[in-house]
């Protein structure tokens, strides 16, 4: 599994500010078609762009792909596609009047940005601080001793994320989040809802439930009936998982699993590290990554137990509702480097494990009690309410209905 630092991460774009400075230039005189759409996500052909392609499809849209893999799946969904680090790519990115992306400006070409309508989607509700408000964000990395390189980073990050139009939020809780994080004001923070969880408020629970099945299956052949938990450890900034099971975890984990006839899926962060390999090969344990699949919201459906530590996946989880239990070692050192917005108990409770040991008691009690999964459950959809405003399913069209208005020279493009 590849990891990423934004220390690393931050001393590249350092070092790409000449081919920055002359994409600006170039898109100063660039026209843009303003019904031209570009789609762009650091994961694939997937999350809210995704669902926003889906919910008003136009005839004059492309999507940005930076690998074979992406442009495969395009082709599969019938996606028209442009290679992200091409001219053409380039090209396209300069001339649409409409920029979607889900993570960062490198989501499309970052370079061909500068004045079109960017839509910022975010990839999820954040728990721990994130931009302006986390101080990796501004990790110099080898350029440490540079006088003055955290402020240069800052402003650089306060400048490209100043270009960001329209940034949706799930709640006003969320928006005063994001607003503090990317530096942008309430006009541009609107509460409009998320479009990568309208799946998870579908108009039939139990028929969204047997299709996310299906897709599961698809990827995971062999789960049968088996009641599924998916193990879902968020970002270290580089570092492996604290949580990463040793030999008697494992033995803890697996008697659960034999014990109620479950599969445990294990779907580490595509930037994380951590070995997630039992000692000896078994079908309880099964890999879920990005590789296979590289969005797991449309799956959430069909789980039946879902472990976290500070993941996003925990707000929305509650819109299954799927139980929630929560694995954090680290939760101390966590919060000194990273930080939390309000504190974690109001997320996890006053009973998050800390080991595997005690994490196993509680998953043996969820799979065991029908009334300790339903507390959990509830549990899950008290917290969801608080963050999600909106859940009829319509996120993404309430967003597609804010980008015509904003760019009336897009609207009736649509397909």
């Amino acid at each position: 599994m590849a990891s990423f630092s934004f220390g690393a991460g931050n001393v590249r774009k350092v070092l790409r500010i000449p081919v920055y400075l002359a994409g600006r230039l170039a898109t100063f005189v660039i026209p843009r078609d303003r019904s031209a759409w570009v789609f762009g996500c650091a994961v694939g052909i997937a999350d809210g762009a995704l669902a926003l392609w889906q919910a008003a499809p136009r005839r004059r849209a492309v999507w940005v792909v930076s690998s074979p893999r992406q442009e495969e799946e395009a082709r599969r969904r019938g996606i028209p596609t442009v290679q992200r680090d091409s001219l053409a790519g380039f090209w396209r990115t300069a001339r649409a009047g409409v920029v979607v992306v889900t993570h960062g400006l490198g989501d499309v070409n970052r370079y061909g940005v500068g004045g079109a309508f960017l839509v910022q989607l975010w990839h999820g509700i954040p728990l721990k601080r994130i931009g302006l408000d986390s101080p990796v964000t501004t990790e110099p990395g080898r350029l440490a001793a540079v006088p003055g390189i955290r402020w240069l980073l800052a402003l650089a990050y306060r400048r490209a994320q100043a270009q960001i139009d329209l940034l949706p939020a799930a709640s006003h809780r969320v928006r005063g989040r994001l607003e503090s994080a990317f530096g942008l004001d309430d006009a541009r923070v609107p509460v409009l809802g998320e479009p990568r969880v309208d799946v998870l408020s579908p108009p039939d629970p139990p028929a969204a439930r047997r299709e996310a099945r299906r897709l599961l299956d698809d990827v995971l052949p062999g789960l049968s009936d088996a009641r599924v938990v998916l193990y879902a450890p968020t970002w270290r900034d580089g570092e492996p998982d604290p949580a990463t099971p040793d030999s008697a975890d494992w033995q803890g984990i697996l008697s659960v699993l034999e014990t109620h006839d479950a599969v445990l899926l294990v779907r580490s962060h595509p930037l994380g590290g951590g070995d997630y390999t039992p000692p000896a090969a078994t079908r309880r344990v099964r890999m879920l990554g990005s590789d296979l699949v590289p969005d797991v919201t449309p799956l959430l459906a069909a789980v039946d137990v879902l472990v976290t530590d500070y993941s996003s996946l925990a707000y929305d989880a509650g819109l299954v509702p799927l139980p929630t239990l929560f694995l954090a070692p680290d939760v101390e050192r966590y919060a000194r480097a990273r930080g939390f917005y309000g504190t974690y108990a109001e997320v996890a409770g006053d009973d998050a494990a800390r080991s595997w040991a005690v994490l196993c008691a509680q998953l043996d009690a969820v799979l065991g009690d029908e009334s300790e999964a339903d507390r959990r459950r509830s549990r899950a959809d008290r917290l969801s309410r608080r963050m999600h405003a909106w859940r009829d399913g319509r996120n993404a069209r309430r967003v597609h209905e804010a980008i015509v208005a904003a760019v009336p020279e897009s609207a009736g493009e649509r397909s």
